[in-house]
């Protein structure tokens, strides 16, 4: 029997520490001790609330190591480097099945391998069609907008500019591979984008990419939209006869194999997740994470959940 703490969503901005126990991982599970966490938009508007049941489980882009293994698992073994989508994990352990586990390359440091919003970028980014030289605009410079950049840069996208509301974030967006950095209240080049991927999650952005969009280009979605409905401009859409990709992941066999490309992506120094890791918070204090990833103060970009130094 292994014991560890645990972070749970128990109301609106509140979360809580308990401690749990974890029987030994039965075949096919292995017992993981996690190493860090990062904290997702995705749970943003769970985690503000109100839910129609407490506690919830947080916490799905971890980092750690194998502690144990269940009977009949070959292809790890304790001490092995792991990540994947699974959760809680916000905790100091999880029973993770087998076939959620993907191995972090040698050479690749915890910082740099939490796996699942990378797998997700390496998926959306391959279920996108970027020709070479195609002129790309990016909707949104948060970690995953960024992220996309990055793989835009080394795939063959031509001119790529992105379009966020903060300076700092645009500043960021030029110093991992952006061209031009524009604000939503300059003046947008309507119509001069063969693609243009949605990574905000926001109205806001839709409507800036129905805008910006050439005719027959693509519109592809990146960003998490929650918290209420979304509405589009079909008649634009049609007009313009545009593709539209919904460049979400939820097969496990396609995001594992996005996160082992990723991954060596990372081992080959062709992208940098580490740089965009900007706030450290302990597991006592998710809340804190939640509330820095809501208000992004300056210089922010992605909050992670730390266990041990990473």
């Amino acid at each position: 029997m292994s014991v560890g703490r645990v972070a749970r969503l128990v109301g609106p901005r509140r979360i809580e520490v308990a401690t749990q126990e974890y029987g030994a991982p039965a075949p096919g599970q292995i017992l993981v001790r996690i190493v860090a966490c990062g904290v997702c938009a995705s749970e943003l508007h769970a985690w503000e609330g109100p839910l129609a049941e407490y506690p919830a489980a947080v916490g799905h882009e971890p980092v750690g190591v194998v502690e144990k293994t269940g009977r009949d698992v070959a292809s790890f073994e304790a001490g092995d480097l792991v990540t994947g989508r699974f959760g809680p994990s916000f905790a100091d352990l999880a029973v993770v099945e087998v076939d959620d586990l993907v191995a972090v390359p040698s050479g690749v440091g915890a910082s740099d391998a939490m796996g699942e919003p990378l797998g997700c970028v390496v998926e959306a980014r391959r279920r996108t069609p970027v020709g070479i030289g195609d002129a790309v605009a990016v909707v949104g410079a948060g970690y995953m907008g960024l992220l996309m950049i990055e793989l835009l840069g080394i795939s063959g996208a031509g001119r790529i500019v992105v379009i966020d509301p903060r300076a700092d974030a645009r500043a960021v967006a030029v110093e991992v591979g952006a061209r031009e950095a524009l604000a939503p209240e300059d003046d947008l080049p309507a119509g001069a984008f063969d693609v243009v991927i949605e990574a905000s999650g926001t109205q806001a952005g839709l409507d800036s990419a129905t805008g910006l969009v050439r005719e027959h280009g693509t519109i592809s979605i990146l960003g998490f939209h929650q918290g209420g409905d979304r509405s589009v401009d079909v008649e634009t859409w049609n007009w313009k006869s545009i593709d539209v990709v919904n460049a979400h992941v939820r097969r496990r066999d396609l995001l594992n194999d996005a996160i082992r490309r990723g991954l060596e992506l990372v081992r080959r120094e062709r992208i940098h997740p580490t740089r965009l890791l900007t706030h450290r918070f302990p597991l006592e204090k998710v809340d804190d994470a939640f509330g820095a990833l809501a208000a992004k103060p300056e210089g922010f970009v992605k909050a992670i959940v730390v266990n041990e130094r990473v």
